[in-house]
């Protein structure tokens, strides 16, 4: 009985060895699941930045190329000037092309007001319609991402919004971080934001609006009813120095409807001219029409 104890107690002094060893050593992988939405926050400004050099800058103004790319219902390919300004909460994102069937995209909030150009005379385009519909996410300063000086996560103890989350995804061949957040006042989107696992560089962010059907009047009806799916993405790559700070060079807008006319379609802008604290004039935020 003695003899044959010996083994069955190693044994168990090893199982609780490794135990221990578990909970003084956790694994790595687990552990960097776990930080805080706020946590992911604070690293992915420092990525931007210091605190010192993030306060120096009260405005910013980028402008560059754009390459607009429609693919459904019908193909088109349009290509043009970009420019986008900030100043405090103020925000401007302008596209203008050259077409008269499609010349521009304009969406900017002046601190009041948002306010979407036509893209010709009278008429929005689906991205136009999609931002003056959701019209929160602007007032929020959440469209343009870092690169707006209107960006919420630059004061979040003035703006307020909600964070949850901070797990981990495969995003192509990346891992990255993410983040929900609802603006203050609230908005129909839901909003999910992408950070790089390694570097905490903001790389994407997500609007989501499913609108689910009522239930029709037979079976066959409630069959043929499908949600309708408003899906905008922005996209944020090529991250080089200006000045003190790391931005993204490249910047992408993706629209996704799947509507009655469903639609797909791309703006693609590559950035290569920064300016910081300019003086940028007021009217240049609030021309078109105002809600």
């Amino acid at each position: 009985m003695k003899t044959n104890s010996w083994p069955r107690l190693y044994g168990l002094c090893g199982l609780v060895l490794l135990a221990v060893g578990a909970m003084i050593l956790p694994f790595p992988s687990l552990a960097g699941d776990k930080l805080k939405a706020e946590e992911i926050v604070a690293k992915n400004l420092e990525s931007i930045g210091t605190a010192e050099a993030r306060a120096k800058v009260t405005s910013r103004i980028a402008g560059g190329t754009v390459v607009a790319t429609f693919v459904s219902p019908s193909t088109a390919q349009f290509k043009g000037r970009a420019v986008l300004a900030s100043d405090g909460n103020k925000n401007l994102i302008s596209m203008q092309f050259d077409s008269a069937n499609y010349s521009q995209e304009s969406v900017s909030f002046d601190g009041e007001n948002v306010i979407v150009g036509y893209a010709r005379a009278g008429v929005r385009s689906n991205l136009g319609d999609l931002v003056w519909t959701y019209r929160p996410i602007v007032k929020a300063g959440l469209v343009g991402g870092e690169l707006s000086q209107a960006w919420p996560l630059f004061n979040l103890s003035e703006t307020k919004p909600k964070l949850s989350g901070g797990g981990t995804k495969k995003l192509a061949d990346k891992t990255v971080y993410v983040v929900k957040l609802i603006p203050r006042g609230g908005s129909d989107m839901e909003i999910s934001l992408f950070f790089d696992s390694e570097t905490f560089q903001h790389v994407r962010s997500e609007y989501v609006h499913v609108i689910v059907p009522q239930i029709g009047v037979t079976v066959d009806a409630s069959k043929s009813q499908i949600p309708t799916r408003y899906k905008m993405i922005e996209e944020f790559s090529d991250f080089r120095k200006e000045g003190e700070l790391t931005l993204p060079h490249g910047y992408k807008i993706s629209l996704e409807l799947d509507t009655k006319i469903p639609f797909r379609g791309s703006w693609e802008l590559t950035l290569d001219q920064f300016g910081f604290n300019q003086t940028i004039p007021p009217a240049m935020f609030n021309a078109g029409t105002k809600q």
